[in-house]
């Protein structure tokens, strides 16, 4: 049988990367999306047997649109692509605010609107949202990127409800993940971990594939993939 596609937003570089590779490991055929980092995204596609490259500015619906126009049909999405800043939120501002949740949350909304379109004409399809510990436990200088990845769980549940039966909407929170915890805050989050150590981008795609293997009896669920540290 011919392999399933996959779309991963934001696969060239990082967590986005890990999970793309883990998923052509798996069989299927990965689709990467790119933003701004193209030699990246190539050397990512390249490793997944030359697997197709779309380019996509994800905070214009435009070109979210065209980038599944071009896409075609596809079993798959993976919500990976965000954006993270530290800010006071004495002193965030319009921008800070639009800047983050432009591509974490607008961005995921109309990326799982285009992805269901596809997958109802076929009759089948999963989207795995990679939301964040952050969007379940308060960061009192994360405040604008809380709201945010909070914003894509409760997105998650409502979207499994209005795609059922034939779409499913899950997602993963990872929490610190890969961390050499020298910053004083990533030290104190590691050793409240409950398994004393960072996670590895490796076990968030292993999270990403159960979803994208599961059944349509999983749907709207969020897996944290944190050690525990979602339930100190």
């Amino acid at each position: 049988m011919e392999a399933k596609t996959v779309l991963i937003t934001g696969a060239a570089k990082r967590i986005g990367r890990g999970i793309a590779l883990r998923l052509h490991q798996a069989g299927y055929r990965v689709a990467i999306h790119y933003g701004n980092s193209e030699k990246e995204a190539r050397a990512t596609a390249e490793e997944c047997g030359s697997a197709p490259l779309f380019q996509a500015n994800l905070e214009s619906v435009n070109d979210i649109r065209r980038m599944f126009s071009e896409v075609g049909p596809i079993y798959g999405l993976v919500n990976n692509a965000a954006r993270f800043r530290r800010r006071d939120p004495l002193e965030v501002t319009e921008a800070d605010w639009d800047f983050i949740h432009s591509v974490n949350l607008k961005a995921t909304f109309f990326c799982c609107q285009q992805a269901a379109l596809l997958m109802k004409k076929s009759g089948e399809g999963r989207i795995v949202n990679i939301s964040s510990l952050g969007g379940i436990r308060p960061w009192e200088m994360y405040a604008h990127y809380c709201a945010s990845k909070a914003g894509v769980i409760m997105l998650t549940r409502a979207l499994a409800k209005a795609f059922a039966p034939e779409v499913t909407v899950n997602s993963v929170a990872p929490g610190v993940i890969l961390s050499s915890g020298q910053e004083p805050r990533i030290k104190e989050m590691i050793a409240a971990t409950p398994a004393r150590r960072s996670g590895t981008v490796e076990e968030v795609a292993d999270a990403v594939l159960y979803f994208l293997n599961a059944t349509n009896f999983v749907t709207g669920q969020v897996l944290a993939v944190d050690g525990g540290l979602s339930q100190r």
